[in-house]
């Protein structure tokens, strides 16, 4: 697949079809628990799920990631009701001993 994501949150269209597909097989699957239960539809709307899960392989589905620009985290959290900074500061009564915020590295630290 020479598909690639351009830094978008809505994803590949083939991650999109994989997913309808895994959708589809949890509403077969749900609806035949729900009539009867439908064991024949239940088992049908299981493979679909199987089946989506072999296409989201195939289409490389959990590589179609968007990292996100580093964020950064300011010292102090807590407003006053007039918007000035109160004494309250991020890490307790004592604060952090840093004096200015932190930005992560999103390749060392993906989630922030």
């Amino acid at each position: 697949m020479s598909e690639e994501s351009h830094g978008s949150h809505a994803g590949r269209p083939s991650s999109w079809i994989a997913v309808t597909i895994i959708f589809i097989g949890f509403v077969v699957g749900g609806v035949g628990l729900c009539l009867g239960p439908m064991w024949i539809m239940f088992w049908v709307g299981a493979g679909v799920v199987v089946l989506g899960l072999l296409v989201s392989w195939a289409v490389h589905l959990f590589s179609d990631v968007v990292v996100d620009a580093p964020r950064v985290i300011p010292e102090i959290v807590d407003y006053s009701l007039f918007g000035s900074h109160s004494s309250k500061r991020r890490g307790g009564d004592a604060g952090e001993v840093l004096d200015v915020p932190v930005a992560t590295d999103t390749q060392q630290a993906p989630h922030g």
